[in-house]
């Protein structure tokens, strides 16, 4: 059963690169069909086969040989992993459809905000109450959870965002932010909330070090889209959330 939810997944994570490419500009992410971006010839359905038809073709166009990113067989590839991987967490469960589900739309939301420093409306809000129907289909969630943790986390990003305004006078966190960490909120409880603020901005506060180290830049004004970092604290927390409570727990007694 492993290999078929991997190639479910590979299959999912080539209709999430269409996402990433196409919800930013409002275009139809059903039709038409997939074209290369330098000569827009149509890709032929058996040369967009996930992961194998970017290894036949080497990367490139068949038509125009320009280079295709490597972003296509990555996501692909994360996705088929992640589906692999909730599928050994919890069997096919309604918790794992919904645990995969939610990764999937955090990682188009991650890719799109690092291209475009935005988190679409279309994909964060109708998240939420989605988070709230879903808690009713996971196990350890409740709906009192569920709302706890889309108003802690929506509240908190917002008190930040706007404290930061009044002190600073100028926006420093998007509302895409605030929608998406009240989404993940919803999906995972306040516990949730809390462990992907602190691992996101732990993992962001590393990210952002590197950045300026590789950049050599001492500027506290570099532009850094914080979705992507919300997005792999709420991973975290999906597969180990858990064993992070446990542990933290354990080490203050």
């Amino acid at each position: 059963m492993e290999p078929i939810i991997f190639i479910l997944g590979l299959c999912i994570g080539s209709f999430l690169n269409v996402c990433i490419y196409r919800i930013p500009e409002s275009r139809s992410i059903v039709s038409p069909g997939s074209t290369c971006m330098v000569c827009h010839e149509p890709i032929r359905f058996y040369y967009n086969i996930p992961l194998i038809s970017y290894l036949m073709l080497k990367g490139r166009c068949r038509n125009c040989h320009a280079p295709f990113s490597l972003r296509y067989p990555l996501v692909e590839m994360l996705s088929g992993l992640f589906a692999l991987g909730a599928y050994i967490r919890w069997g096919m469960t309604s918790a794992s459809l919904i645990y995969y589900g939610l990764i999937a739309v955090l990682m188009v939301i991650t890719f799109i905000d690092i291209d475009h420093y935005i988190i679409p409306d279309i994909i964060s809000l109708p998240g939420i109450p989605a988070g709230v129907i879903a808690c009713f289909f996971l196990p350890d969630m409740t709906f009192k959870s569920s709302v706890i943790g889309l108003l802690l986390g929506g509240g908190m990003l917002f008190a930040v965002a706007w404290i930061y305004e009044h002190l600073m006078h100028k926006e420093g966190m998007g509302g895409g932010d605030i929608k998406l960490l009240a989404m993940i909120g919803a999906f995972l409880g306040w516990k949730g909330v809390l462990v992907t603020l602190f691992t996101g901005s732990i993992i962001g506060t590393l990210a952002g070090g590197a950045v300026m180290l590789y950049t050599r830049s001492s500027s506290l004004k570099l532009k850094i889209p914080f979705g992507p970092f919300l997005a792999i604290g709420a991973m975290v927390y999906i597969f180990f959330g858990q064993e992070l409570i446990f542990w933290y727990w354990n080490g203050l007694q």
